[in-house]
């Protein structure tokens, strides 16, 4: 009898060595998965990015407005930057097809905003197609090609845009890094919000006229990322050097 006890008692042991054993397995691969996944992803569809590992990038939403968009694009040329990406609502492309020749003439990249102002996250999965579509018409007008990305104008977005992006061959582009230009905090305040930036930012910015101190900021956000030594990249670029990090969308 003693000896079955203690025979048993080996096994459970053994037991549970191996089933510890791939516990921790399962849990180091799911850890490693998390790190390397792209972020915002659904389980095993498309996915969207937030974050990179290295460099910087900085991101300007156009939606409307028609003064401060050409005030920013003479400072970055003034700065010497090279690399930005404009995400470009076609309502606005449509108005402004003078300072989009710009934008592209600079050598700066273009993503979309979709058409009209609209909260994808609470819209019909026809509505954001129609949306996009109208975009899309615009921006092939303007003869502005090979456009990759696209951001959701108001910033909110699930699953739906995720897939629906990826049948249209668009990569769906978030931010690490939010300026809060838009509610105009004062220049130290968005120069500030910017600060923390380091390597494989995204840095949401805005071109829009609702943005009035953005142009003023710009100066002193590209010197204190300048004295970090971080390159500034479009957003492409980031996304094919580097990997991001992993959030599931519901």
């Amino acid at each position: 009898m003693n000896f079955f006890m203690v025979f048993n008692a080996r096994r459970l042991k053994q037991y549970s060595i191996v089933l510890l054993t791939a516990l921790f397995t399962a849990w180091f691969l799911f850890v490693q998965n998390i790190i390397h996944a792209p972020v915002f992803s659904t389980p095993t569809g498309p996915k969207a990015v937030y974050k990179g590992e290295k460099n910087i990038a900085l991101t300007f939403n156009i939606g409307w407005g028609d003064e401060k968009a050409e005030p920013i694009l003479q400072t970055l040329k003034r700065e010497k930057i090279k690399s930005a990406t404009f995400f470009l609502s076609g309502s606005w492309a449509e108005r402004h097809p003078n300072i989009v020749s710009q934008i592209v003439k600079e050598g700066y990249e273009i993503g979309m905003l979709g058409y009209s102002y609209k909260d994808y996250s609470s819209i019909k999965d026809e509505e954001i197609l129609r949306d996009i579509t109208k975009a899309q018409t615009v921006f092939k007008k303007l003869n502005v090609k090979n456009i990759e990305l696209i951001r959701a104008p108001t910033g909110h977005f699930d699953k739906r845009l995720l897939k629906i992006s990826e049948r249209y061959g668009y990569t769906v582009v978030h931010w690490s890094i939010d300026s809060k230009d838009w509610t105009n905090p004062g220049v130290n305040k968005i120069i500030q919000n910017v600060d923390h930036a380091g390597k494989g930012d995204i840095v949401l910015l805005h071109a829009s006229d609702s943005a009035k101190q953005t142009n003023k900021a710009l100066p002193g956000l590209i010197q204190e990322i300048r004295d970090k030594n971080i390159p500034m990249v479009t957003v492409s670029e980031m996304i094919s050097n580097s990997t991001a990090k992993n959030e599931e969308i519901k």
